[in-house]
């Protein structure tokens, strides 16, 4: 990044970490008065029954033929006039059990959007999927690192690129919204949506998903290579008491506003016009009955002109599980009061019904219902669907394109971080006999994980074969002759361990690839966040041979390794990093690629005791204090870099000023590498305890074998602002340390 971009990064999250007091909505995200004379021209027409279909979402299951899915999949055109011409329903989601060619999607997209034209206003239907790394859903489409692996590049490019990537191929299948992308912050490394969003920072998890948005989006969502961004799981979803998905977070609101809320605030202001629901509950209030969060903060506060939808059958959970709604008409009443503008009912229109019920009972009055429907019309106007409800058939022929193949690649590459390189292991020399084994060497859905071809992304038989796994890479990289394979165990069974073992007795190098099977939302919740047992006793039979040792990682999040750490000579974490990962791997392996990747969030020990990198004073003590396995923004590479001349433009940060912060990055080392450059900032005292340090700053540069180059960072006030014990942001005065690679220096505000 440039020193102009990085200065408008900072600025960026320096308003998402201390709001304005203004509650209007900043200009960009202002209606046009043109735009809202064209909605309040269909609303007034109105009948209640097509208001209560606008905010009406149904499966594509429900409008389908029979059982059958995937390439056998058919709409019923019965079922379809039922759904937009009775029910009047104004959005469809999902796939039907898995992925679609373009073409079949196309032909879904045309047939609801030609039964919505024949309805009196002709009112477009908004389709929506989980494009959650690339347009997954639809077959041939780019599978690209996952969020997690994409957070480990430290590098808001490929960010970008992966949300351009993602909303062209979506587009192209003539869907227009995509449920994505997360925006929770990843603080429980159980937690099985971790993967999903961009680690356990506010300031990378900020930055990155601005990027994403900036790339989804672009300046016109009504572009024909744009979608819609949805935000989610707003909020508080991903920091469970327990780790496990869907359950309880108790969280107050000082904690909401400084760690959980900044992102989601700054990704509203950046314009993005839909949200969806936190699927769980903070403090006992059901995210979906969140009043709060909902109307007071998201839309009074924050100024959002767009739509808030609900997650899966949320709102009858309000009544079938969470037990907060006596009825499922209550339920209904409950959520939408709270500020819920659309149900993801999703399998009837039971939704549909009981809201006629409420509107004719008057207990959810019109005023309520028309401020959720002027909002749902105002993005089917923005994203220009009165004009353009269908795919692109021009883009449809164009929909696999090599560039995109490229960039994942490259995407790859970057997110692969080397976590031990002990007595310089890696790279491997060529012509050397390798055994590669391990649950994780021969499969193409641990790349990928849930949210591929099909929801759970488990199988593997429906994966494209044109794109190695780790085996078929290091095969390709090192000659087939000079590679054997044996599993060794599953993924919490033994296979065969003494069969690895005698496999290994012949060969130079032990590779092991380790991690977890592919999976999504509850189905990954865990009972301990160790790695299966198996999988560990492996690498310790396999290191008692004594040769160099190598263990793989592809794993959504970082599950404990302590006993084979001093075990294994060099250890790669590989994240999920998508369909291009195997031959990612490989190229960081044989040293074609110099890994440049950090970890986004603090690896853990051992599997109680967990910390994030910005811990506090009490969780480090000298007798309590601070462990983890590796820190956050830890990777290694092959090259090195020295940091000197740490130099503030001033000690003195007035109020309403700035001062610049200078550091100069060599690389030492024998090639050319990439380094990220992040910068901390650490208050000595405040009133509400400080963190032991918090990222303000990062960059990703390249530098060739003795080059140096000074990178710059722009701090203002905003930067020290925290959330004080009015639940208020403020800033106090104070010293302050400014920490880059190693170096401090201080200053006063």
């Amino acid at each position: 990044m440039s020193r102009i971009v990085s200065c408008l990064i900072l600025a960026a999250a320096a308003l998402a970490a201390q709001p304005a007091k203004q509650t209007a909505p900043p200009s960009a995200a202002r209606p046009s008065a043109a735009l809202e004379a064209r909605v309040d021209a269909v609303l007034k027409q109105m009948t209640v029954e097509e208001k209560a279909g606008q905010m009406t979402q149904v499966t594509i299951d429900v409008l389908s033929a029979g059982s059958a899915t995937g390439l056998s999949h058919k709409l019923d055109p019965s079922k379809v006039e039922t759904a937009i011409n009775k029910y009047k329903v104004g959005s469809v989601l999902n796939v039907n059990g898995e992925a679609f060619p373009v073409e079949h999607w196309h032909k879904v997209i045309d047939a609801i959007q030609d039964a919505a034209a024949k309805n009196r206003l002709k009112v477009p239907v908004l389709y929506g999927i989980d494009s959650v790394h690339g347009a997954q859903y639809t077959r041939g489409a780019a599978l690209l690192p996952q969020a997690i692996a994409v957070a480990a590049t430290w590098n808001t490019d490929i960010a970008r690129r992966a949300g351009e990537i993602a909303a062209w191929q979506t587009r192209a299948s003539g869907i227009p919204w995509n449920f994505y992308p997360v925006l929770d912050i990843g603080r429980h490394p159980a937690w099985p949506r971790l993967w999903e969003g961009y680690g356990e920072d506010v300031h990378i998890a900020t930055q990155m998903g601005l990027a994403y948005i900036e790339g989804m989006q672009g300046k016109d969502i009504s572009a024909p290579d744009k979608v819609i961004a949805c935000l989610k799981h707003y909020a508080g979803y991903s920091m469970p008491y327990n780790g496990k998905d869907r359950t309880p977070a108790l969280l107050d609101e000082r904690t909401m506003r400084q760690y959980v809320l900044p992102p989601f605030e700054a990704a509203v202001r950046a314009g993005v016009p839909t949200v969806m629901a936190n699927s769980a509950e903070i403090n006992g209030i059901p995210g979906h009955a969140n009043h709060w969060l909902l109307t007071t903060v998201l839309k009074k506060e924050w100024g959002f002109q767009g739509f808030t939808v609900s997650d899966w059958e949320d709102i009858k959970r309000l009544h079938t599980r969470d037990k907060v709604a006596a009825t499922p008409k209550e339920a209904v009443r409950m959520a939408v009061m709270a500020g819920v503008d659309m149900s993801m009912v999703p399998l009837d229109y039971s939704f549909y019904e009981l809201l006629l019920e409420c509107a004719k009972d008057g207990s959810v009055p019109m005023t309520r219902i028309d401020d959720a429907v002027r909002r749902i019309l105002r993005v089917k106007f923005q994203a220009g669907l009165f004009e353009r409800p269908k795919g692109d058939a021009k883009m449809r022929a164009q929909f696999e394109r090599g560039e995109f193949h490229q960039a994942n690649l490259e995407a790859a590459r970057e997110a692969i971080t080397l976590l031990k390189n002990a007595g310089g292991v890696l790279p491997l020399a060529k012509g050397k006999k390798i055994l590669v084994t391990g649950p994780t060497a021969d499969m193409r859905s641990v790349l990928n994980s849930g949210w591929t071809i099909t929801w759970q992304g488990d199988q593997e038989h429906l994966y494209p074969k044109d794109k190695p796994t780790i085996l078929g890479a290091i095969r390709q990289a090192a000659g087939a002759g000079n590679v054997t394979y044996a599993p060794g165990t599953s993924f919490d069974k033994e296979i065969d361990i003494p069969a690895a073992v005698r496999a290994a007795e012949s060969v130079d190098v032990i590779v092991a690839a380790l991690g977890e099977k592919a999976y999504c939302e509850t189905p990954g919740n865990i009972e301990n966040l160790m790695l299966d047992e198996p999988q560990l006793r492996l690498v310790a039979e396999l290191a008692k041979l004594g040769k160099p040792l190598v263990v793989v990682l592809a794993q959504g999040r970082p599950r404990v390794i302590r006993p084979i750490v001093p075990m294994a000579q060099a250890i790669v974490m590989a994240y999920l990093p998508g369909e291009q990962g195997g031959r990612a791997v490989a190229d960081v392996l044989f040293g074609e690629v110099n890994p440049s990747g950090k970890l986004p969030v603090t690896y853990p020990r051992g599997p109680n005791g967990h910390s994030t990198y910005d811990y506090k004073p009490l969780e480090n003590t000298g007798d309590n204090p601070v462990s983890f396995e590796w820190p956050f923004g830890h990777g290694l590479s092959y090259t090195t870099f020295a940091y000197s001349d740490l130099k503030l433009s001033s000690t003195k940060l007035p109020q309403g000023g700035s001062i610049t912060a200078s550091v100069k990055v060599t690389n030492t080392g024998s090639r050319e590498g990439k380094e990220v450059v992040a910068l901390y900032v650490s208050d000595e005292y405040r009133s509400v305890s400080p963190p032991n340090r918090e990222l303000k700053g990062f960059q990703k540069i390249a530098l060739k074998p003795g080059e140096a180059r000074t990178v710059e960072f722009r701090l203002t006030p905003r930067d020290l602002a925290f959330v004080g014990l009015n639940n208020k942001w403020i800033t106090e005065a104070g010293t302050f340390r400014v920490m880059v690679g190693g170096l401090t220096e201080s200053f006063s505000h």
